[in-house]
């Protein structure tokens, strides 16, 4: 593994949406210092909860994605490893989490969340400037999607966050059916947090594109997430989303950068 780190803004800068991170996550450390908001994961006042506070207002969560050459990987981590240190140091951020996808060497994913959007927009010419340093690497442009808690917990108490196998899942579904699939991406979320090896299960809506949702998961290892795909009510929310997709289910694994 490598660093952990967040370049979900760095998209954002410049108008795109994407998923993608490096340093280790906030929320992963061991015994997080309470002081720190950066360093816990963002929860609504009940966690497990569907956060009320509309994007102007409550967190803002960030998911950035984007490619590097495989032989630029290490050449990436060292521009990403500074920045990430400098983000998470940053007012307003409670949350930055870079992933590399598993398989695919250049493929990073970064999870952030904000306090609001002042907080986000501030982090702006930062992301820019990451942006510019890391363009000669780039093989597939910054894609950031900015979204809102849909439902949301604090890390189960016994998460090891930094060795858990990340699950990031983009749900795409018809806009006649987002009502629908709302209270179905709710559900799976509260039920999949009584599974075993269960660290982190945050479910997201895109806020630009409400029938766009996100499922941001960490497991304990490879068994207990599989365990959990095959889940009764996993099974079942898969099942009733179907006739909703609008396209494919876009479902990636992830290991965190450290």
């Amino acid at each position: 593994m490598r660093i952990l780190s967040s370049l979900a803004s760095v998209a954002l800068l410049s108008g795109v949406m994407t998923v993608a991170g490096l340093v280790l996550p906030a929320q992963a450390q061991n015994n997080p210092p309470q002081t720190n908001p950066a360093q816990t994961n963002p929860a609504p006042a009940n966690p497990g909860q569907t956060n009320p506070n509309p994007p102007s207002q409550g967190p803002v969560y960030v998911v950035t994605s984007f490619d590097v050459a495989a032989k630029d990987f290490d050449k990436a981590l060292a521009i990403l490893q500074p920045f990430a240190d400098a983000t998470r140091k940053e007012s307003g951020n409670l949350e930055l989490t870079v992933l590399n996808e598993v398989g695919r060497g250049g493929r990073f994913a970064i999870v952030e969340a904000w306090r609001d959007k002042a907080a986000l927009d501030a982090h702006g010419p930062a992301m820019k400037a990451l942006g510019d340093k890391l363009q000669p690497l780039i093989v597939a442009p910054f894609s950031t999607r900015p979204y809102a808690a849909l439902s949301v917990a604090a890390p189960a108490p016994d998460a090891k966050l930094d060795l858990s196998m990340y699950v990031v899942t983009h749900v795409d579904v018809f806009p006649a059916g987002k009502d629908e699939v709302t209270a179905l991406v709710k559900q799976l979320a509260e039920d999949s947090r009584n599974d075993k090896g269960e660290g982190r299960f945050d479910a997201l809506v895109w806020t630009e594109h409400p029938n766009h949702f996100e499922l941001i998961e960490a497991w304990a290892d490879h068994q207990t997430r599989e365990t959990h795909a095959g889940a009764g009510h996993t099974k079942t929310f898969r099942t009733k989303l179907t006739p909703f997709e609008g396209a494919p289910y876009d479902e990636r694994l992830y290991e965190v950068v450290r």
